[in-house]
Order: structure tokens, then sequence, then C-alpha cells
């Protein structure tokens, strides 16, 4: 009886040790199957489009791209802190910084990719000569778009900014307003649709893209090439080294992604690579 008993307690700890062989595989399993998938936030244009370029590219290093559309400035980097993404592509880097200081979140930049040129847009001017006195003028809300916007005019020669302020500037650190502009802060996405109520709206690349606008065509001010806000791509700090998110980096750095930006964005959207 007691070599029965003996045997029955030797036959389930062997099953018990299988059982558990079994499971730990198929974590593994999952595991590897998860180290092989990046899920990556991005605004539908450029970024959504250059990153759809790329994903062919990645699947032949048996890399799976997830897209993850984001219509907004803030989302994209909570869920990225939050660990709900592994990536993001739609910001600069003083845009990054600035959110970082404020929300406390642990994001930076794992490399460049392109640059979205700030154009000023008007349906009823075509020139700046055109703006009359009193003229409305929409820029970006958020602290970084709506400093550069101002940077743009006062570059241009339509107003003057006190002296020491930079890109954090708003309407109220403006020393010299010789046409009485009005300026009008708005959500940037909302910026091409309000074009019909104002005389003209500072708009970020990407959402002119959106709208439909040429920015080398149809602005009547656009940033130079040479200009610092190329926008990157932003993931966890730490993770710098991953080797799917250098794979990432490198196919985006691609001849190909560099011909696809030149042949369908009529220079709103300018490689930096």
């Amino acid at each position: 009886m007691k070599k029965i008993i003996s045997l029955l307690l030797v036959l389930t700890l062997l099953g018990s040790i299988t059982l558990a062989g079994c499971g730990n595989n198929n974590s593994n399993g999952d595991t590897s199957k998860e180290d092989n998938v990046i899920t990556i936030g991005a605004s539908p244009v450029p970024h959504e489009e250059i990153l759809n370029a790329i994903k062919a590219d990645l699947e032949t290093q048996g890399i799976e791209l997830k897209i993850i559309q984001f219509t907004d400035y803030v989302k994209p980097n909570m869920a990225l802190a939050d660990g709900e993404i592994d990536a993001n592509f739609f910001q600069h880097e003083p845009y990054m910084n600035k959110f970082k200081e404020e929300k406390g979140v642990d994001i930076t930049s794992l490399g460049k990719v392109h640059i979205e040129p700030l154009g000023l847009y008007s349906n009823s001017a075509s020139s700046i000569e055109e703006l009359k006195d009193g003229a409305s003028i929409a820029i970006p809300n958020d602290p970084t778009n709506g400093g550069r916007a101002l940077i743009l005019l006062q570059n241009n020669g339509l107003i003057k900014l006190k002296e020491g302020i930079g890109l954090e500037a708003t309407e109220l650190d403006i020393a010299e307003n010789p046409k009485n502009f009005v300026f009008k802060p708005l959500e940037a996405a909302q910026l091409p649709r309000v074009l019909d109520d104002v005389d003209a709206a500072v708009i970020n690349g990407n959402y002119a893209l959106e709208a439909g606008l040429v920015p080398t065509e149809d602005a009547i001010l656009i940033e130079g090439a040479d200009s610092p806000y190329a926008n990157i791509i932003a993931i966890r700090s730490g993770e710098e080294n991953s080797e799917k998110l250098q794979a990432l980096l490198k196919a985006l750095h691609s001849d190909k992604v560099k011909e696809f930006i030149e042949e369908n964005y009529n220079g709103g959207v300018v490689p930096t690579f």
C-alpha cells in the first residue's frame, strides 16, 4: 500500500512539473510574439501615411507595425507614458519637452524624421500686404506652436515680441502690432475649419495637408526648410536601444521614405535625414 501511495505521489509531482513546463513555453511564445509588434500612435497626415509606407519593409524583418490614429496633441503622449503604445509620431521636440515638463511624463526622442513648415493661410488675402488693419488671425492655442506662430509673424515684420520672449510667447507678449491684428488662439486641429471666419490662420503643416491645402502654393507665409521644429518618433525613456524601435527608425530614415515624402507632399513635408 505504501508503495502504491509513493508511486501516486511521484506521478502527481511529475504531472505538475510537466504542466508548469507547458505554461512557461506558452508564456515565452506570447512574449516573443509581443516583442515583434510595435504599436505606434500617429496623426493621420502625414505621419500615418509615412508609417503605412514602411509596414511591408518591417514585415520582412518579422516586425508587425500597428498604427493607432490620434487627432489631438495630448492623448498620444499620455498613451505612450501609460504603456498603451510603444511610440508615437506627431510632434516636434520643443512641444514634447514642454509637455514633459507640464505633465511629468518620462518620454524622449528616438530620432527626427521630417519638418512640417508652419504657414499663414487666408481665404481673403493673397499676400501679407492685403491683410487689413484690425484683421483677425487665428493661431494654435498650445504653448509651443502658439509661440512658433508668433515668431513666424515677427520674422516677417508683422509684429514685434517683447525682448527675451522665445518659443513660449503668447499674444500678451506682443510689444508692437502696427496693423492692430486681433489674435484668436484655437485648438490646432480646428484652424483649417475657421478660415472662412477669420482673415487668416497660422496652421500646422499636417493639418493644412489634411484640409487639402498645398503649403508651398497656398500659404502666404511659410517657415523655411531650416526650421528647427522637426517631427520626431517619441518613446519611453530607457527604451532607446530596443531592437524593434531601432528597426523602425532605420526604416523611416530610408531612401524609400525620403522619396515618398518628396513625391507626395508638395514641399509641405521636408525630410530631415
